[in-house]
């Protein structure tokens, strides 16, 4: 049986999808903030070895955890309508490539799957479950840190 990574085209397809994906990012009034300040080609790296990973490819994925990756956007308002719109736009990038749609429901479940880990928040939280209140070190440096982030110079991070 082919993994959900050779059924797409292997490497030369996960590239493709993730290039027009950032695209749309960019260009998502919902999303696109989150990316103000983010280097772009690193950014692109990281997702196409994480999708190769998690669709059964080669494993070079060597990004922090979801939880440690995505503090900073939760501390800047990241909740599930975000997650949402990322999810949205990756299965219309597939779509568009002629990914299979039982290829793009994978896809979606594994996205899905870690939904509540990118929201830093117990495992099996009911949708619109506060960002951050998994009670981990992670949510508690966050909350001490403040909603500005941690290189602001602000009294929160005094």
């Amino acid at each position: 049986m082919s993994t959900v990574y050779q059924q797409i085209g292997g490497g030369a397809a996960v590239d493709a999808a993730v290039d027009i994906f950032y695209r749309k990012v960019l260009t998502d009034d919902r999303i696109s903030r989150f990316f103000d300040d983010i280097d772009m080609d690193v950014q692109a790296a990281k997702q196409k070895a994480f999708l190769t990973m998690v669709m059964g490819g080669p494993a070079h994925y060597t990004g922090l955890d979801m939880r440690k990756g995505h503090l900073h956007l939760i501390a800047r308002g990241m909740d599930d309508s975000h997650v949402d719109a990322v999810i949205e736009l990756l299965g219309q990038t597939l779509a568009e490539l002629g990914v299979s749609p039982a290829a793009i429901g994978q896809i979606a479940g594994v996205a899905e799957s870690v939904r509540d880990d990118v929201l830093d928040r117990p495992a099996g939280s009911p949708r619109g479950t506060q960002p951050g209140s998994s009670n981990t070190a992670a949510a508690a440096a966050a909350e001490k840190r403040g909603p500005c982030g941690p290189s602001c110079g602000c009294a929160h991070n005094q």
